[in-house]
């Protein structure tokens, strides 16, 4: 009897391998991301898709037993994020709790503020609120998670509660520390969205997807958040299969630039093709801006400017961004760094002339034309390549 209990507790009933048990820990928790960033986070929070019942229970079911996180708790939580992203209200920005503090307690940041009425009650609408979800799934919330460890500790022995933690840290460390903290905090920008989000990595494998979350807070009611030819993002293979056996059905992606050929007229096509792809219109202008910078920086040292070099060596990393996303000092600076450069000065005022043309919502349809086509005709008349070629460009959009 002891010799058997003590096998079954070293083994448990499957009798896996080292390396079987690692797979084994990998998928369910690749399924858990994929809950939270198909079902919670797109699906939920922002609306981007909508799932059949079947899938949209098994991922409320599976959410249950391996992370007890509520439905509307979360939907919640992350529409506050995002209405209040980067203040003191933002439930977790490392810009105003610091680094550390979200990285290594997201989690109890997420508990402490699944706690506020206020916030499940102005953000929460629209979540889950039927019999199961009232009488099972929130009022019994740590139950799942418990029957989850008894189900390791049968099916792998002892072990099993190892595999049991890996799986209740795992959403913790990599949505609550990792995407709400790193992701806000280190990498690469596509956009320059309003807010200090950034894309950790251009595969977005590990995570789910939410690796890409510069991309995500720029277009937050797209379902797909790769954007570049050479960013992946699996969550969204997972939603283009499921809606090949008609288990999600997208309602939105964000939207894609489209060009025609030979086009040269400013008309109401190409005013409204502008208007809806600011981001990346803003984007590319910024990467015009940043290599007029570069050469500017390079003449400045060939030329032996030191200190005029050091000035503007020191504002490389921010100077393309549009002045929203500037703090005072740097604002300030930007008279100093384009004093002796027409060519800078040029692409400045131009950006700020261009940006304007989303922040005037009185202005009528045929006044944002006019403008658009005043501030073609000024870049193809600046004499600078560059802005003369994006002119063309935004002639082409349809």
């Amino acid at each position: 009897m002891l010799n058997s209990l003590l096998d079954f507790l070293a083994h448990g009933l499957l009798r896996l391998s080292w390396w079987q048990l690692v797979l084994y820990t990998l998928a369910v928790t690749h399924i858990t991301i994929i809950g939270v960033t198909v079902y919670l986070h797109r699906c939920q929070a922002h609306r981007a898709l909508d799932l059949h019942p079947v899938a949209s229970h098994f991922f409320r079911f599976w959410l249950w037993m391996t992370t007890g996180m509520l439905t509307a708790q979360w939907a919640a939580i992350h529409r506050k994020h995002h209405a209040k992203c980067e203040t003191e209200e933002d439930p977790h920005s490392p810009q105003t709790r610091g680094i550390w503090k979200v990285l290594l307690e997201g989690a109890e940041l997420y508990r402490a503020e699944a706690k506020n009425e206020e916030t499940l009650r102005k953000f929460s609408h629209g979540t889950p609120n039927d019999w199961i979800e009232r009488n099972v799934y929130t009022k019994y919330p740590i139950l799942g998670i418990s029957v989850m460890m008894v189900i390791n500790v049968a099916l792998f022995g002892i072990v099993g509660l190892s595999v049991w933690a890996v799986q209740m840290i795992w959403i913790p460390f990599w949505a609550a520390g990792v995407v709400n903290g790193l992701a806000h905090w280190w990498g690469y920008r596509n956009f320059n969205s309003s807010d200090a989000s950034t894309n950790i990595f251009p595969w977005g494998i590990l995570i789910g997807g939410e690796e890409l979350h510069n991309n995500h807070h720029t277009y937050a009611t797209s379902a797909k958040l790769s954007n570049k030819w050479y960013e992946f993002d699996i969550g969204w293979m997972y939603i283009r299969i499921m809606s090949a056996f008609r288990l999600a059905k997208v309602k939105k992606v964000a939207p894609t630039p489209r060009l025609t050929s030979g086009k040269m007229v400013l008309d109401q096509d190409t005013l409204q093709a502008v208007l809806a792809n600011r981001y990346e219109v803003m984007a590319r202008y910024g990467k015009a801006l940043k290599r007029a910078y570069r050469q500017e920086l390079a003449h400045l040292k060939e030329g032996g400017a030191r200190e005029k070099y050091q000035l503007m060596r020191g504002a490389r990393k921010w100077v393309h961004k549009e002045e929203d996303g500037l703090d005072e000092p740097q604002k300030r600076q930007l008279p100093q760094l384009f004093a002796n450069s027409q060519k800078l000065r040029t692409y400045i005022e131009l950006r700020s002339d261009l940006a304007a043309m989303w922040e005037r919502s009185n202005a009528s349809r045929e006044q944002l034309l006019v403008q658009l086509q005043d501030w073609c005709h000024r870049a193809e008349q600046s004499g600078i390549k560059a802005l003369q070629e994006f002119a063309l460009r935004l002639r082409r959009y349809a």
